[in-house]
């Protein structure tokens, strides 16, 4: 498509309505409303996993028409306790989905989701089919061992470096024959200072490779000590924990369960975090998706080319 005709994302807008819902003895969860609160209704579905929510993804959606729905998952953002790694896995997250959507009085809704958001996705529409109108995706990532290994062990590293570097330079070298074990001690050690040097370093490689071209932003965010150790704590937890599966690749391997649900994929060409095999294998196990490459992209939702194909999407 021709870069002059992409679609941008719709004005900053601000939410309705704000509040939270306690969804464990430990957890409480932010969430918030924006757009037509008569609209048609849609879930936003953050990364990481501890990501948080950005304001920019209220603008994904033309808010005249949908009811624009995100929430902040267990120690991500605004959600309490902080980074923290008790009850919190993959199906504690689903059944949350499904909390909020009953709690704000929706029958169903548009699933939107990017890279962890993907996961989540597909594990929530998997498990709750009845409750998705459609799903919207983005960065496929289905958390299978090969997808691990390639961007914590050995494979972007082969295309950054000088970024790989400063990643595993906080684990001692004989250490490094399983990072992501590594990291996991030093994150949950008691020894703060240690914890948050490897919080950094971690957020930074993902910051550093999620663009075609290194966002100076990302970076600096990779620096802000509430982000960086619920960002690195959670995703480690999550990735040394197989994402709590039954078993590696059980969301491709359970694909048919989408059959009847519409979706689109959208997949930067130059994806390095979610490289583009495991959207083209998604795609041929659910045909019926809508998919595109975006051939001027990597992995980041702010991408231009990725940012005309979603909005078109909803």
């Amino acid at each position: 498509m021709d870069s002059s005709n992409r679609r941008t994302l719709y004005p900053e807008i601000e939410p309705y309505n704000t509040g939270t819902l306690q969804v464990s003895d430990v957890h409480t969860l932010y969430y918030e409303q924006c757009g037509n609160p008569n609209g048609k209704p849609a879930v936003v579905l953050h990364g990481g996993p501890g990501g948080g929510c950005s304001a920019m993804y209220r603008q994904f959606f033309n808010p005249e028409v949908y009811r624009i729905v995100l929430f902040d998952q267990r120690g991500s953002g605004k959600s309490t306790p902080l980074a923290s790694l008790k009850d919190n896995t993959t199906w504690d997250l689903v059944e949350d989905t499904q909390k909020i959507k009953n709690h704000l009085g929706i029958d169903k809704w548009v699933v939107f989701g990017g890279s962890w958001g993907s996961t989540l996705s597909l594990s929530y529409a998997e498990t709750y089919p009845e409750s998705v109108k459609a799903l919207v995706l983005r960065g496929i990532f289905m958390l299978r061992r090969s997808e691990l290994i390639w961007f914590y062990q050995d494979g972007a590293s082969h295309i950054f470096p000088d970024e790989w570097d400063r990643y595993v330079a906080p684990i001692p070298e004989p250490q490094r024959g399983d990072l992501m074990s590594a990291y996991y001690r030093y994150l949950t050690c008691d020894d703060k200072e240690k914890q948050m040097e490897c919080a950094r370093a971690w957020s930074r490689w993902e910051m550093a490779t999620s663009k075609l071209y290194v966002s100076p932003e990302n970076l600096a965010r990779a620096e802000e000590d509430d982000f960086a150790l619920s960002f690195a704590r959670i995703e480690c937890h999550y990735f040394v924990n197989a994402g709590f599966f039954k078993e590696d690749g059980q969301l491709l391997k359970n694909a048919d369960i989408l059959k009847d649900i519409p979706g689109t994929i959208v997949q930067g060409r130059y994806d390095l975090v979610c490289p583009a095999r495991t959207a083209w294998e998604l795609h041929k196990k659910s045909p019926h998706f809508d998919f595109h490459f975006v051939d001027d992209a990597g992995h980041s939702c702010s991408e231009p080319g990725i940012i005309d194909l979603l909005v078109r999407a909803t």
